[in-house]
């Protein structure tokens, strides 16, 4: 019984510090991440003085009508004589494509009802553009605000660098914001801006993070962007990064969407983008660690290891989990070795949490927004136990709110 005893806990042990191990390397990157971000830039990339090249900029668009007015707004006086807008009317039932011809946008309409998605939309516009190829290309979604001088800074490097530029891509608050509004502005705000601040500051490369993003011609035109991804530009990122061409983060870009508003369409969209970058981290970590030491570059390293960070809610709720199983052992005898372990990734993970809102959202985000993580997590916990049951695996356009133009 002695014996049966012992090694049950042994196997506790073990199994407990495993986990606690597992976690801290995405939690130490995240802090790692955080921490970076608050490093002077050595260099304004947004700055360089590169010509301005010919561009042209697709924006891929399904049932957009509601506001793609407000995004070309903020587009057209951005472009020049040389540039090209390219609206692509994906499998559109409405007055998309008319309302981007007022504007003097070159409107493109693709029904394909079996073949549904963004990247199949920028396919499209791609050969639609081949006969007369821009020096550089620029995606932009139909439900954004594009800010001043943004299409100029990427162009630029982009096309100094000859590598793909991705912009600050936030999310607004809706006009009457719930605490989980505030929450979710606030994971995104980490997400898109301080971690890709940080990596920049150590001179690493990031992910493409889904508008506002700009590539040479000659690098875009090869790329498999056909496909029904539900997270296509993280994908397509990663694509680019193995083939060589690893992303750039311009900070002084800027691109603005909407969170939504309706309960039930914020779920949807989140359930998707979360469902996606799960499966993408499950498929793809594996092989950016395979052509890491295959093309021995610590750069495709390095973006395995910030893929292998979770959304920031679930890392939350897999540390709240882990540490409960570790005190409940170690209160019934097991060793209290991972409770220390998880007990120093706790403190890492608040550090950066805090410290990111503290310097990066404290302005835009209450400290009440702090205060409502706990809720916004039960919120997520049915979005991530639909993940284990059925993950989403098919594209699904989020219902939009009205956009505004006056937030540039």
């Amino acid at each position: 019984m002695v014996l049966s005893n012992h090694l049950a806990f042994l196997v506790i042990n073990i199994l407990l510090i495993a986990i606690a191990l597992g976690l801290f390397v995405p939690v130490a990157v995240l802090f790692i991440e955080c921490t970076a971000a608050l490093l002077p830039s050595r260099s304004k990339i947004g700055n360089v003085q590169t010509p301005r090249p010919r561009t042209a900029v697709l924006v891929p668009a399904h049932n957009e009508e509601s506001g793609i007015s407000a995004t070309l707004q903020t587009l057209v006086p951005q472009l020049t004589e040389r540039d090209r807008l390219i609206v692509i009317a994906d499998n559109c039932t409405d007055r998309t494509a008319e309302i981007a011809r007022t504007f003097g946008a070159t409107a493109i309409e693709r029904q394909d009802l079996e073949r549904r998605g963004k990247g199949y939309a920028l396919d499209y516009g791609l050969q639609f553009i081949e006969a007369d190829p821009p020096d550089v290309v620029v995606v932009v979604d139909a439900d954004c605000i594009v800010h001043q001088e943004t299409i100029e800074q990427i162009t630029r490097v982009t096309a100094a660098l000859g590598q793909p530029v991705q912009a600050t891509y936030l999310m607004a608050q809706p006009a009457n914001p719930s605490p989980k509004d505030s929450v979710s502005a606030l994971a995104f705000m980490v997400k898109n801006l301080v971690r890709l601040r940080g990596l920049a500051r150590l001179g690493l490369p990031c992910l493409l993070t889904g508008t506002g993003m700009a590539f040479p011609w000659s690098v875009i035109r090869e790329a498999p962007l056909a496909s029904g991804n539900i997270v296509e530009d993280m994908q397509l990122g990663l694509d680019l990064a193995i083939a060589g061409y690893t992303t750039v983060f311009c900070s002084e870009a800027k691109v603005t969407g909407l969170l939504p508003q309706q309960q039930q369409v914020a779920k949807g969209q989140r359930t998707r983008w979360e469902h996606g970058h799960l499966q993408t981290l499950l498929t793809q970590v594996p092989q950016l660690l395979k052509a890491s030491l295959s093309q021995k570059r610590f750069d495709l390293f390095a973006l395995a290891l910030d893929m292998c960070v979770p959304p920031l809610s679930l890392l939350v709720m897999l540390w709240l989990a882990a540490t409960g199983l570790a005190l409940l052992a170690g209160a019934l005898g097991a060793t209290w070795i991972p409770g220390v372990l998880l007990g120093i990734e706790g403190l890492l993970l608040l550090l950066s949490i805090v410290t990111a809102w503290a310097k990066f959202g404290r302005a835009d985000l209450p400290v009440q927004a702090l205060l409502a993580v706990p809720f916004y997590i039960l919120w997520k916990i049915p979005l991530y136990l639909a993940f284990l049951v059925r993950p989403q695996t098919k594209w699904i356009r989020t219902q939009r709110d009205a956009v505004d133009a006056s937030e540039s």
